[in-house]
């Protein structure tokens, strides 16, 4: 049986990838009848290439700069918008995330590559 993660995300669309790390101590459950599901293709690529080697492959740190991003959107300006019409909302998005990338270039350190 696929984690309830996996599981659900796979009633919702079978053609969908799951990018979700398997545990440490995840052994694939795959038998010479079936076949190898993304948890278990997930498994031996991180056997084969290392936990980073699998993220790079799978694109999971983009995933990870996301929630970043979004955590960070949440933590500064709050976890909801307060225009009620969707041009408001947008407009407020916007501007929060203009707020955002203004703070992030004033805080980035200029560096300079030695030669």
């Amino acid at each position: 049986m696929l984690g309830q993660t996996s599981g659900t995300i796979a009633a919702r669309d079978a053609g969908a990838t799951v990018v979700i790390p398997p545990r440490a101590t995840a052994v694939p459950r795959v038998t010479a009848a079936t076949e190898p599901t993304q948890r278990d293709r997930h498994i031996q690529s991180i056997a084969e290439h290392g936990r980073l080697g699998w993220q790079g492959h799978t694109g999971y740190g983009k995933r990870s700069k996301a929630e970043t991003a979004m955590a960070r959107y949440k933590r500064i300006l709050g976890n909801q918008l307060r225009a009620r019409m969707l041009p408001g909302q947008q407009a407020e998005a916007t501007i929060g995330v203009t707020i955002l990338n203004r703070m992030i270039d004033q805080a980035r350190p200029n560096s300079v590559r030695p030669t």
